[in-house]
């Protein structure tokens, strides 16, 4: 989901490549049915999705990557110290409403609709602070 709302929010910038892997994926599953609702209810569809699991080389081609929870942030830094400098939470940068600066995304599988409705309501504010943060902070070339 986060993915699909960062590439609608970028749009056509060529200075933005956008991807997203996952601590514990598989290698080329699906994304869930109720991601996809929600995804092409938000019109961000996306598209022919399959899974990765985080790599080094993923990593190595980063600027910047943004993990949905502090459990996932300090996972990344034990197992990819080298890259810890390009890491950092989703909402690291905006206050969401009764959670607060840097509050976690939750992992919305199995806990229905409403719980897909509110990660998609943090990443809707999540994301242009995150395109904001990376403009200030990266020399794109186009």
């Amino acid at each position: 989901m986060a993915e699909a709302l960062f590439r609608k929010a970028v749009g056509n910038r060529q200075d933005y490549a956008v991807s997203s892997a996952g601590l514990s994926a598989s290698e080329g599953s699906p994304c869930s049915r109720e991601t996809m609702d929600m995804v092409d209810s938000l019109d961000a569809g996306l598209g022919n999705f399959s899974s990765r699991p985080v790599s080094e080389k993923l990593l190595n081609e980063a600027t910047h990557v943004f993990a949905m929870t502090h459990g996932h942030l300090q996972i990344l830094e034990e197992h990819f110290p080298a890259f810890s400098d390009k890491f950092y939470l989703a909402c690291e940068f905006i206050d969401v409403p009764g959670k607060g600066f840097g509050s976690d995304v939750p992992d919305p599988i199995g806990m229905g609709k409403k719980a897909y409705q509110d990660v998609a309501d943090a990443l809707a504010l999540a994301v242009p602070s995150i395109i904001s943060y990376i403009d200030g902070t990266t020399q794109h070339e186009l």
